[in-house]
């Protein structure tokens, strides 16, 4: 069955083109004009991609994307509607695991819902959940979620669990910006593109790890990040 997707814009226009474009592209999409109707909608159906977009009246895409995390790990691609790195930085901080400024082609959101539904997890075709173990910690391979010491599971965005498998599949050793970034997002890091380095400080937060002198993800300057600890799979 094909990805089910849910579009929360005010622009009643936009919301009509964008989901007769996805509907042709082979999706199903259920389009709302705010934050109630989208709460409403995720009660009575599931879904596979949360399009959000961040200016909505009462309750904001921020607000919203920041309420989602605390129960949920559904991808979420955030609508701004500037190319503001304000903007960007905030909706990673609050969980969003993809941008996408306005105005934009359809074509590029497309490739975007592509590329983050690739990189979702698909719980439900493994039969036997894996697991890496680490400082006290375990990371589901299969449900998408980090397991504390004390029994307390913490719900991971799309991007903050791609990123932590990655660190955890390649202990002690040093990752580059580009190379993390192609595996959250298929793609090279810009210059200037802060994403794993917002996502980073939300893992070391999630990991109780110290920004200031962290022991778990070790910043190499010039180089990259590294999990500096064992790791075990089980």
């Amino acid at each position: 069955m094909s990805a089910h997707l849910i579009l929360v814009d005010d622009d009643a226009d936009l919301r009509a083109l964008l989901s007769d474009y996805l509907v042709a592209q082979g999706y199903r999409v259920t389009a709302v004009g705010d934050g109630d109707a989208m709460l409403k909608a995720m009660e009575a159906a599931t879904f596979d991609l949360l399009i959000l977009d961040i200016m909505l009246p009462r309750e904001d895409g921020l607000t919203l994307c920041r309420n989602l995390r605390v129960n949920s790990h559904l991808p979420v691609l955030m609508l701004t509607a500037r190319g503001d790195e304000l903007d960007r930085i905030i909706g990673l901080e609050m969980g969003a695991d993809d941008y996408l400024p306005k105005p934009f082609n359809p074509r590029e959101l497309l490739a975007r819902i592509k590329s983050i539904l690739r990189r979702a997890p698909e719980s439900v075709k493994v039969a036997k959940a894996r697991r890496l173990r680490f400082a006290g910690w375990e990371l589901d391979l299969a449900a998408q979620y980090l397991l504390g010491a004390d029994g307390v599971v913490v719900v991971l965005s799309t991007g903050e669990y791609r990123l932590l498998q990655v660190l955890a599949e390649n202990p002690n050793r040093v990752l580059s910006r580009d190379q993390l970034m192609d595996a959250i997002n298929g793609k090279e890091a810009a210059p200037f593109d802060r994403t794993i380095d917002v996502m980073i400080g939300r893992l070391r937060r999630r990991l109780g790890d110290d920004a200031r002198e962290p022991l778990l993800i070790k910043t190499l300057r010039s180089s990259g990040y590294m999990l500096a600890c064992k790791v075990e799979a089980c």
